[in-house]
């Protein structure tokens, strides 16, 4: 699903990135398109009809481009916004928010890291997964606002095993950002679930931070960081300060995954103003790409994905390690579509 914006460029890249993988991994992939956003709501009246959900509970796997929500008309008008409508609805409880640094890309702040957030992504403050009728916002008099937060101990878990067992294959080390000095019942009952999975997994190390802490300890020092694991709207906003630190959302690549699908997502918006002009950077797109092969990988036993998913992240790295190869967001003179002919080149040479 293409989405709006610069949605159509980057997708354009990143599934000729994943032809070239598919082809020279042999891999068993067919591919179907279906319109969502502003292309959808002028044809449909809605910008997520009925049988684009339909086709994606069919998929294995989604790929969505990034869209522009903000802009869509009232749900009643048929502007729902496509992202949060698709984690509801398929149960995308873990937004992934991988956020490592280059060889040869500089950072904002020269300091190394190589660190996952790990999102819960189906309740939190967001309106749209609060409540089963009704938003979580209510206005009971014009200068009054009220927002729920909604938490659960089952939501809480399950995001608190995913993390448990992504640090399982990475430096084994759990943190916990939380604000439950202020928050004591929300978040304590977050706490409450994932101290329980820490306690079964005794071989991972596990600490706490607080929210304001961890925004500083980024700046100050990604590195001792590992996978962290935190509500909605703290992994949101934490992981777009971690993606700006490790070179800029243009690489920020996300998996929205839950226990029968996934989608790839990347973490940016739409960026209106660079729609069509073929100079975006599809590098997020692309890394989300690899990333969902590899969540099929093991979902169905396909070492050729993961194959093909390391290729393609190697293919980026190398890309992205010479200013003459990169994109122009990062001081390079490649255009979106020369960005991903490079990579295809690279993941067609390969070696398996």
């Amino acid at each position: 699903m293409e989405g709006d914006g610069i949605g159509p460029d980057i997708m354009a890249a990143g599934l000729d990135v994943l032809n070239a993988a598919r082809h020279r991994f042999d891999l068993p992939v067919d591919l179907t398109m279906a319109e969502i956003g502003f292309a959808a709501l002028e044809k449909h009246g809605c910008t997520i009809p009925d049988d684009v959900l339909e086709a994606c509970r069919q998929a294995d796997g989604i790929i969505l481009g990034p869209v522009s929500h903000v802009e869509y008309p009232p749900v009643s008008d048929g502007g729902i916004n496509p992202s949060g409508h698709l984690r509801r609805n398929l149960d995308l409880f873990a937004n992934v928010r991988p956020a490592r640094s280059r060889t040869g890309l500089a950072t904002p702040t020269g300091k190394p890291m190589d660190l996952v957030i790990m999102r819960e992504n189906t309740e939190g403050f967001y309106a749209d997964r609060t409540m089963h009728v009704g938003t979580g916002e209510i206005m009971p008099t014009p200068d009054l606002a009220l927002a729920i937060r909604k938490v659960t101990a089952a939501a809480s878990r399950r995001i608190a095993e995913a993390a448990f067992d992504l640090a399982e294959t990475r430096r084994e080390r759990v943190t916990a950002v939380h604000k439950a000095n202020v928050l004591r019942v929300s978040d304590g009952l977050f706490l409450q679930e994932v101290r329980r999975v820490a306690e079964e997994r005794p071989a991972i190390g596990y600490d706490e931070v607080l929210v304001d802490a961890m925004a500083a300890h980024l700046i100050r020092d990604p590195a001792p960081y590992d996978v962290i694991v935190t509500t909605n709207m703290f992994g949101d906003i934490l992981s777009d300060e971690a993606s700006e630190l490790s070179g800029g959302l243009g690489l920020a690549a996300s998996l929205n995954a839950g226990a029968a699908h996934a989608m790839a997502q990347a973490q940016h918006g739409s960026a209106p103003d660079l729609a069509g002009q073929d100079i975006a950077n599809p590098t997020a797109l692309i890394g989300s790409v690899a990333m969902l092969l590899r969540w099929l990988s093991g979902r169905h036993d396909l070492p050729a994905m993961d194959k093909a998913a390391s290729a393609i992240e190697t293919a980026l790295d190398t890309a992205l390690a010479k200013p003459a190869t990169r994109t122009r967001d990062l001081s390079g003179a490649l255009s979106t579509s020369q960005f991903g002919r490079l990579v295809c080149d690279l993941v067609k040479e390969h070696s398996q």
